[in-house]
């Protein structure tokens, strides 16, 4: 009955904007504009109600996290449209529109570094345009393989939240840069910010007051009034021994500066760790725990999974990346409620 509601009410809303959307794409189509920037608007209308509700209703659902598991559109309709829609913006790089509507395209097919790309290009035409920043940074982060939310990404989200304080996406991922920072504090304090604009006891509200409860018992408790409908004192979560060496053969590769990343990723999901620990290769042979408490994002952690996969690597250039040159080992996949010590030797150079 809640999947039918949801179906017909999307249905309902791209039927309203198809209407909506019909008489100006006439006039644009008039105006000389390519029928492929018409063709884009209208196939984001049509999808996007659907594709919002089939988000909500897998909410908390990792195969939602799995691109394989969405249903691809029609490539070769949509590879025409982009094409145009690219040879039009080479020739009017100054149609906002087009820019924007490319980057959302991009977004929506999991080409992040194209959508970024574009929202390059609209903030170029409008530098106090919220949503490009806040489509710059989210896409910029998943270019990443560390998933990080810093740098010009986080001062664009600031600027976003500034301009549109009831801004959703702004505050939920503002507050994912706050949490990798470690200042647990004020991502409790910009998710409750959140808080108010989502529909008491949904899915989603009870998932961001966890998110709330979890940084503020690492911030060392909520702080006074505040509410939340999981306790601050919940259980650590899962926690992974692993112990690391590295192999005799490759210890005249060590150069001063650097890194030694500890990790443990998801088999099938995306390549951001659900947990990592930084630590100075000379401490080798080391064992280091792995705990939900070492997640980059709240969401995702050690205990939401039942395997993970386990390696180190021994960066040169201290990038989370992984690069030619750096030293690598890893014990393939372990369940994650297992209690052995993991034994990784570092034994191969990438």
């Amino acid at each position: 009955m809640k999947i039918a509601f949801v179906v017909i009410a999307a249905a309902m809303v791209a039927a309203a904007l198809a209407l909506l959307l019909l008489p100006l794409l006439r006039q644009g189509r008039e105006a000389g504009r390519p029928r492929s920037v018409f063709a884009l608007a209208l196939l984001i209308a049509l999808v996007l109600p659907l594709g919002t509700g089939t988000l909500y209703l897998l909410v908390g659902t990792p195969n939602a996290l799995n691109p394989a598991s969405t249903q691809a559109l029609p490539s070769l309709t949509m590879d025409q449209a982009l094409t145009e829609l690219r040879a039009h913006l080479k020739q009017q790089p100054d149609d906002l529109q087009g820019w924007m509507l490319l980057a959302q395209t991009s977004s929506m097919l999991h080409q992040p570094a194209d959508a970024r790309d574009a929202f390059e290009h609209a903030l170029t035409l409008s530098p106090n345009n919220a949503e490009a920043m806040i489509g710059w940074a989210e896409n910029d982060s998943m270019t990443r393989a560390d998933h990080r939310i810093d740098g010009r990404a986080r001062e664009l989200l600031q600027r976003a939240v500034k301009l549109q304080p009831d801004s959703q996406r702004g505050l939920w991922l503002l507050g994912i840069s706050d949490f990798q920072n470690g200042d647990y504090r004020d991502a409790a304090a910009t998710w409750r910010l959140l808080q108010p604009q989502l529909e008491p006891g949904s899915t989603v509200a009870k998932s961001v007051a966890e998110q709330i409860a979890v940084a503020d018992a690492r911030a060392g408790g909520a702080p006074a009034g505040a509410s939340s409908s999981t306790p601050a004192d919940a259980p650590p979560g899962a926690t992974l021994q692993v112990q690391v060496a590295l192999a005799p053969a490759l210890k005249d590769k060590l150069a001063a500066g650097d890194v030694l990343f500890v990790y443990a990723r998801s088999p099938d999901g995306p390549p951001m760790p659900l947990a990592v620990a930084k630590l100075d290769p000379a401490s080798l042979p080391a064992t280091v725990t792995l705990t939900d408490a070492m997640a980059m994002t709240p969401a995702f952690k050690l205990s939401s999974v039942t395997q993970v996969f386990v390696g180190a690597r021994i960066s040169h250039g201290g990038q989370p990346e992984a690069r030619p040159g750096d030293l690598e080992g890893d014990a393939g996949v372990v369940a994650v409620d297992s209690k052995t010590p993991i034994k990784i030797s570092i034994d191969k150079v990438h």
